[in-house]
């Protein structure tokens, strides 16, 4: 199989099939699966009793799934230590959490950057926040900033609601302060670095199972709902989007391979169950 180091050729809409389509063939070498959270495991910030029961079977088939969030790396902790999952990288590839009983609480907590630039960047973190909330009227940070350690995030649609004129105008005042900016499905997302989902992956993948995701991302799936995960849509051969992708239609520029016929939860259920009857364990 030809390995996709290189970023696959820009999706378009029509190009993105129904995932009923995917053929076991495909699916037979699948290693394991990386996963949005937000509105792709849950809905309404609670995990949906398919998903759960999903990650449960995929970790009895013995197919690792990895979380890669925007969400804080303080709300993506319980998550870590009690959902089947081999690990969850939050804060957008900044912060990765995996069960160890001898870390605190019960987890392993890694971080990309060292203390000292988390440090300095956390002054500067502030300084763009407060011109936002300034600067763009309704503009509310997220009510799970307090367990952000190495970005900003401005609700959009969870608790707030921001017209898209004014995301579009959080996401300038990001990017003019030097930041990389992203819009998930509930917030815009500000940070300091080069990190992203993408390196986020990698890294985990390589901490955990010491093993290189770019040499073998076509063995891998990835499954997400929003423009945020665009990134992973362009590296993953085998990326799904949940039905609830189609909301963001008209903001994405690189779609995913295949969308599920479900949203949110039941889509990764619809995913998780291909993957493991290709792999004769459904």
């Amino acid at each position: 199989m030809t390995r996709s180091v290189h970023p696959q050729p820009r999706l378009q809409a029509t190009d993105c099939r129904p995932w009923k389509d995917c053929s076991h063939g495909l699916l037979e070498g699948v290693h394991g699966l990386f996963t949005d959270i937000d509105d792709t495991l849950t809905r309404d910030g609670s995990i949906e009793p398919a998903a759960l029961d999903a990650l449960a079977r995929l970790q009895r088939a013995g197919l690792p799934v990895i979380a890669v969030t925007g969400r804080p790396m303080g709300w993506s902790r319980p998550f870590a230590r009690d959902w089947p999952v081999l690990a969850i990288v939050a804060e957008n590839g900044a912060v990765a959490l995996q069960r160890d009983p001898a870390g605190a609480d019960g987890l392993r907590t890694m971080y990309v950057q060292g203390e000292a630039q988390r440090r300095d960047n956390s002054a500067r973190l502030k300084l763009v926040a407060q011109q936002i909330l300034a600067t763009v009227p309704g503009a509310m940070l997220a009510q799970d900033s307090a367990g952000r350690v190495t970005d900003i995030a401005i609700d959009h649609s969870e608790f707030a609601h921001l017209a898209p004129v004014d995301i579009e105008r959080v996401v300038a005042l990001m990017q003019r302060a030097g930041m990389v900016a992203t819009v998930s499905s509930i917030h815009i997302n500000g940070w300091f670095g080069e990190h992203n989902k993408w390196t986020g992956a990698q890294w985990i993948l390589r901490e955990t199972l010491g093993r290189e995701l770019a040499a073998e991302v076509d063995d891998w799936i990835y499954v997400g709902d929003s423009t945020n995960d665009q990134p992973m849509f362009e590296r993953f051969a085998l990326s799904v989007g949940v039905a609830n992708l189609r909301r963001f239609a008209s903001q994405l520029e690189h779609w995913p391979s295949f969308i599920t016929e479900h949203e949110r939860g039941a889509g990764f259920a619809e995913v998780a169950h291909t993957v493991l009857q290709a792999k004769g364990v459904a």
